[in-house]
Order: structure tokens, then sequence, then C-alpha cells
């Protein structure tokens, strides 16, 4: 018979309040922040880190958000990097079972920040010296964006 884990609550996000971290980053913090959510009752709720962080971003109105990863980024079925993708594209994997596994999540919070109105997220190897500089600052990147309008080639 398998081990059966308890986890304790895992929650979902529901709401951020935004101006504790707006209110850190302006007296020169810098916030680290675990992802833990409370409940109407005070319980205590374990979030998954990728979608805290793709609603954190919407919240704080992030210009991008970045997911680094141990992988290149999203493939496609051919096992080749996509470099940019829709966010129709982005759900048409998942639907396929062409991304599937850990990077579910990943698509998914990139998916929640761009609906909040993050303008691009990205998901980058964070094994690549440099990779957040390349990514961010070089015309094809190395990883894969995500971005609200049409991808190119759609």
């Amino acid at each position: 018979m398998p081990e059966i884990i308890d986890i304790g609550h895992v929650g979902e996000v529901a709401s951020i309040d935004a101006e504790v971290v707006h209110m850190l980053v302006g007296g020169d913090f810098i916030p680290v922040i675990a992802p833990v959510g409370a409940g109407e009752n005070g319980e205590t709720y374990n979030i998954n880190a990728d979608t805290a962080a793709g609603a954190l971003s919407a919240a704080l109105a992030a210009e991008k958000f970045v997911v680094l990863t141990d992988v290149a980024g999203v493939i496609d079925k051919d096992d080749r990097l996509i470099s940019t993708l829709s966010e129709d594209q982005a759900e048409k994997l998942i639907e396929q079972g062409i991304a599937s596994g850990g990077m579910i999540p990943k698509i998914r919070c990139c998916l929640s920040a761009l609906a909040g109105g993050v303008p691009k997220a990205h998901v980058i190897d964070g094994r690549v010296s440099h990779g957040l500089l390349l990514e961010i600052l070089t015309e094809e990147g190395i990883g894969t964006e995500i971005v609200r309008e049409r991808a190119p080639g759609a």
C-alpha cells in the first residue's frame, strides 16, 4: 500500500494585499515571500509557489513575470524549445498533453499573470549563466515567452 503524505491544507490565491510589498520595497527592503495564505477564519494554507508568484506579479502590476526552472522552457511535441507562445497556444499544449507534469503549473501561473495584466511572462532555464539577461535583452531569448497577443506564426 502506498504511503499517504499529508502536505497540509492546500489552498488557492483569492486575493493579495500588494500594499505590504509596496511598503517594504519603498522602505528599501527586499521582500522574501513564502507561498502561504490565510483563510477567512485564520487557517494557514500552503499555496503552490508558482501559482502564488503569478498572482503576486499581477497584483503588483509587474512589467514581466519570469519563472526560473531547470529545463530550457516549454518544449513542443518534437522536443524543441518554443520561443514564443500566445495564451491560446499555451492552453492547447496542456490540453493536448504536450506540456505535462511540472510544466503545467508553470504555464498556468504565467497565464494567471497575463490575465492579471502583466504584458509578458517567461519560462527560462535558471541553470544557464546570465539566462535572465539573455531572455530579456536579446531578440530570440533562451527560454519561452508567453504573450497576451497572438504569437508570430500562430
